[in-house]
């Protein structure tokens, strides 16, 4: 490296300089450094104040060149800061920490005039440094997780042993619960394992065609607007993970979010063979009702929350169009929607229903 950057500094004092930014960098990692050393290094290097920010975590290390921790905040030209300082330099354009193809957190300098040439190359350099610390000294806490991994802790054909090795890898705790969530939704994995579990252990893989999440714990209020998402309850990731297989088959726009814990008896729908529900007078005619998207709305708000009026918040209409809407309904199924006996009926079929046309589909 040495020879080589002699060879270059006669053509190009730029690449010079480059090269000995990333062998300083290449050093620090041999020496293996953890994060606090590496803010210091670079702070050093580079002659003016350097941070390393993790995003799961939000902790944050700002070192001056001495060493010393700098007592006011950036300048918020670059969104660190909530407000300018007496005597603080403005920071640069934050550099993202990737790793796994997921960013976890970002590194700047906060140098006092213009940055240097070099200021981007000690940002990737320092970039890719704090991802390898990150990685070293894990596990890492991304969110997205190697798939293998996954599979087998939802596998039903491996042994506890196994199952626990493979929870530890992925950075579990022993004999910590581990919630199991299986998620459809058009927002990348990694963002929604971010949401709904912050400051907790998350992985995330996909398995199949539905992304699966590892948990120490889920936020069900923080899934995004679009996501399906369905929540195991058993003790055992194999078990759990058909828990929330099952939950997610009963999920709607009504009801996204689905613990298996709460579905009690319906659940049983789940088992009822296609045959059986293809055969139910009820089935029959909430498949018939489906050609026409709007009835099949409706019915859907109102056994979703059990009253006229609130089905038409939900559908935007006044609560007479719903009650009209109800009344041919109900006289198309044959079911009095307006009684009790009559509301457990169409919610049945239709869950059934839906239940089936998942499983079809």
């Amino acid at each position: 490296m040495e020879a080589l950057a002699v060879r270059l500094s006669g053509l190009d004092a730029y690449a010079e300089g480059a090269i000995r930014v990333v062998a300083f960098y290449d050093t620090l990692m041999r020496r293996r450094v953890d994060l606090p050393a590496l803010a210091r290094a670079s702070a050093g290097l580079a002659e003016c104040v350097a941070g390393i920010r993790l995003h799961d975590t939000g902790r944050a290390w700002r070192v001056a060149p001495d060493g010393s921790r700098p007592s006011d905040p950036p300048s918020p030209s670059s969104g660190h800061g909530s407000a300018p300082a007496h005597g603080s330099a403005p920071a640069s354009a934050p550099v993202p920490i990737t790793l796994d193809e997921e960013e976890i957190g970002e590194v700047w300098l906060e140098r006092p005039g213009p940055p240097l040439a070099l200021d981007t190359v000690v940002l990737e350099r320092l970039a890719l440094a704090a991802a390898t610390v990150v990685e070293r000294y894990g596990p890492a806490r991304t969110t997205m997780a190697d798939p293998a991994l996954v599979e087998l802790v939802i596998s039903s054909g491996a042994d506890e042993a196994a199952t626990a090795r493979a929870l530890r890898l992925l950075g579990f705790p022993a004999d910590a619960p581990v919630e199991v969530v299986a998620v459809r939704s058009r927002l990348p994995l990694h963002r929604i394992g971010a949401l709904v579990c912050p400051g907790r252990t998350v992985k995330a893989a996909t398995v199949g065609d539905v992304g699966v999440l590892l948990a120490g714990g889920v936020d069900e209020d923080r899934f995004p607007a679009d996501a399906r998402a369905g929540i195991g309850a058993a003790e055992s990731p194999e078990r759990s993970w058909r828990q929330a297989r099952t939950a997610l088959r009963f999920t709607t726009a009504h009801r996204p979010v689905v613990h298996h814990a709460r579905l009690g008896a319906l659940a049983l729908l789940a088992h009822v063979t296609p045959d059986a529900a293809r055969e139910n007078a009820d089935v029959a005619a909430i498949a018939a009702l489906a050609d026409n998207p709007g009835d099949l709305a409706t019915l859907d708000a109102y056994c979703a929350t059990g009253s006229q009026r609130r089905a038409a918040q939900l559908l935007h209409l006044h609560h007479s169009s719903v009650a009209r809407r109800l009344e041919q309904i109900g006289r198309t199924l044959g079911v009095e929607l307006t009684e009790p006996a009559g509301l457990v009926r169409a919610t049945v079929a239709l869950t059934t229903w839906r239940l089936l046309t998942d499983r079809d589909g």
